[in-house]
């Protein structure tokens, strides 16, 4: 009877205030940045406060690396992988993000065309023989070629195609290998090739031509199988993409899963799975530059009146698989658009702006004068004064 009418035990659980405090000050935290982060997807000012204050996004003129120029000297400036190349005297002088000369080549080219893409970069001497190829500081080949140079192009595996012109024919593509070996060569006799495009696996090469030879302009998109072209040239067509009559063909590219993205002066068309569609139409739009030099997106400026004497510029970043786009709007017109890889160069006068293919602002230059000449790769950016280049690390 004793254990019956006899109390139970009351067991005071201990709180343990520690778990409790952390618990609190993590949902806090976690609040916080669900804020933070919706305010800066949103809210315009906000997001240019936090770029400017805590991202460190913007440099001023004064705050870069600089690389001096001599005075008079013709230099041909040009960005490519992580470095800034300087052409000068028969000389390529490679700098890097610091300023700092990393080393030099021997290039016998005096009036360069250029093209890169990863670590590589193709120079070419504009109405002559000599080709180089450079694979991050140091010469993978040199060639002498027959005709006259106008374009060099390089795909990140460092497949090359040069354009030439000779007294035969209207245009000539050449394609080497890597290791320099000169695979076959491609006539042109009644078209002009205005833009060169290798796949991604080296498997093809897409030539952008252009007829202007009738009444009519008449441009297409020839496909080369590789491979085969290298025992029959003359058979190894795959495809032959007729565009319509009048439309003026103007660049063309590679992307992803053998996609071809084609700039036309009124459109923009992407060939995929044997079929030619028109996926930005600039028809009843102000569209004022254009690009599809970038990894798997293209990018258009159209400029939007904002006032009686002002104007928007809203950039259309497009994914050429997708279709999805992103809009990055500035408050002015846009005096020029520079692409390569990731990162769109939007030069504003004084300012610059570097944006990625998100739609985020990278980084934003601010210049004391007017800003001229940009060069940009995937993670820097020169900035070509007449007596200096300032570099930009993206």
């Amino acid at each position: 009877m004793r254990d019956y009418w006899e109390e139970p035990e009351v067991v005071h659980k201990k709180i343990n205030s520690k778990k409790i405090i952390i618990s609190v000050v993590v949902s806090i935290l976690v609040i916080a940045f669900i804020v933070i982060t919706a305010l800066y997807i949103t809210n315009v000012d906000f997001r240019s406060w936090i770029d400017v204050q805590i991202f460190r996004k913007e440099v001023s003129q004064d705050s870069v690396a600089t690389i001096e120029l001599e005075e008079n000297q013709t230099t041909n400036v040009y960005a490519f992988n992580k470095y800034i190349g300087i052409l000068n005297k028969n000389k390529l002088y490679v700098y890097g993000s610091t300023g700092s000369q990393e080393t030099s080549l021997d290039i016998q080219i005096n009036n360069p065309v250029f093209d890169s893409e990863n670590r590589f970069l193709i120079v070419g001497e504009s109405g002559g023989q000599k080709i180089y190829l450079i694979e991050d500081k140091e010469i993978a080949w040199e060639s002498e070629i027959e005709g006259n140079i106008t374009q060099v192009y390089v795909n990140k595996n460092g497949y090359v195609a040069v354009i030439m012109s000779d007294t035969s024919y209207k245009s000539v593509i050449q394609v080497f290998n890597p290791e320099g070996e000169a695979l076959f060569k491609k006539f042109l006799s009644s078209t002009i090739a205005v833009d060169v495009s290798i796949s991604n696996d080296n498997k093809y090469l897409a030539i952008a031509e252009v007829d202007t030879s009738g009444t009519v302009i008449q441009s297409n998109i020839r496909i080369i199988i590789i491979e085969k072209a290298r025992t029959d040239p003359e058979d190894s067509e795959e495809k032959n993409y007729k565009s319509e009559q009048n439309k003026l063909l103007v660049n063309i590219t590679y992307q992803k899963d053998n996609r071809i993205v084609c700039m036309y002066t009124d459109t923009i068309n992407i060939i995929e799975n044997d079929q030619e569609t028109v996926v930005f139409d600039n028809q009843n739009k102000k569209i004022t530059a254009q690009s599809v030099e970038l990894d798997n997106y293209f990018a258009t400026i159209q400029e939007e009146s904002s006032g009686i004497f002002s104007a928007n510029s809203v950039i259309n970043i497009v994914d050429s698989q997708s279709r999805n786009t992103k809009n990055y709007t500035v408050d002015t017109s846009v005096k020029e658009m520079y692409t390569k890889g990731d990162i769109i160069a939007l030069n504003l006068g004084t300012e610059v702006e570097f944006i990625n293919t998100g739609g985020w602002l990278v980084k934003r230059y601010i210049a004391s004068q007017e800003v001229t000449n940009v060069k940009v790769s995937d993670s820097i950016a020169g900035i070509i004064y007449r007596d200096k280049v300032e570099i930009i690390n993206l």
